[in-house]
């Protein structure tokens, strides 16, 4: 189980832990997005200080209809204490949790200041 808080901005965000192809990790706090159907965003200052791998570049149109192209890279995240290897699209904004990272996942949000956030594992 993974749990976080919905912060004073009405965010679901949790505390995940990223790891570089050498060992590197680093702490990141993340926003729930399901409006977002990839796996994650990193900004890529982090991707460059984990070493991340490079796998290509992606094309995205975003909610107010303009198109964006960024990198994607290859990231090891602790998920529910497992490490999952995902794919991360570098964007300069914080790091968002997508649908994908949340598929055969239970999410539960209590939508208020300071609410509780969980992802559990389906059973």
């Amino acid at each position: 189980m993974i749990e976080g808080v919905v912060n004073g901005a009405y965010e679901p965000v949790v505390l995940l832990t990223l790891q570089g192809p050498s060992g590197q990790a680093s702490d990141i706090e993340a926003i729930i997005d399901t409006g977002f159907t990839g796996f994650l965003t990193v900004p890529p200052a982090l991707a460059a200080e984990l070493g991340l791998a490079l796998e290509g570049t992606s094309r995205a149109t975003l909610a107010d209809g303009s198109e964006v192209t960024f990198d994607v890279y290859d990231v090891a995240v602790v998920w529910d204490g497992q490490t999952r290897y995902v794919l991360a699209d570098a964007a300069d904004t914080t790091p968002l949790v997508g649908m994908r990272l949340l598929d055969r996942q239970n999410l539960n949000i209590d939508v208020k200041d300071g609410g509780r956030v969980v992802i559990q594992a389906h059973e």
